[in-house]
This record gives C-alpha cells, sequence and structure tokens, in this order.
C-alpha cells in the first residue's frame, strides 16, 4: 500500500484544504456526503473524533464535481410579414 491511502485527516485539515469551516465538514459527515471513520476511544458514545480517509476525499471531490452543460442556441422563428431582400 501507498502511504497516501493509510492517511487521515481531521475534519480542521479537511476544511483547511477546501476553505470552509469543520462545522462545515461534519455537517457533510453527518449527512452521509463525506465518508469518515470516529476514531474515539468509545464510538457513539460523548464526542465523536473523525477522520476522512484521503481516498474518501477523492470520491467526495468527484461526486461533487461541476460539469457545465452548454445550451444550444435557439433559432428565431421567421417572421412572414418580412421580406428578405438578401439571403
Amino acid at each position: 500500500m501507498t502511504s497516501n491511502a493509510l492517511r487521515k485527516l481531521s475534519p480542521p485539515a479537511v476544511g483547511k484544504i477546501y476553505g470552509v469551516s469543520p462545522e462545515r465538514v461534519i455537517g457533510w459527515i453527518r449527512t452521509g456526503e463525506l465518508v469518515a471513520i470516529d476514531v474515539s476511544s468509545k464510538p457513539g458514545v460523548g464526542r465523536p473524533r473523525y477522520r476522512i480517509d484521503v481516498l474518501d476525499l477523492a470520491a467526495f471531490d468527484a461526486a461533487r464535481q461541476v460539469v457545465s452543460v452548454v445550451k444550444p442556441t435557439r433559432r428565431r422563428r421567421k417572421d412572414d410579414t418580412v421580406i428578405q431582400f438578401f439571403k
């Protein structure tokens, strides 16, 4: 395994990467958008200590990637009352 596969990041570290607050990162974890593990001594009891794997962070990036859509140009409807002199 590579060292990147073993690397885990805390919510404040992920927040620094994205320029958001750690609370926003924890919100992503709680809604299920971002996968994390709880490394506290008693998971489910008390305050959680989340760690995010870099591979899960890459999957989160891919899921939130924005792709611009090019709209087709709309053609004007021809007006039958206008006489076209130049074509």
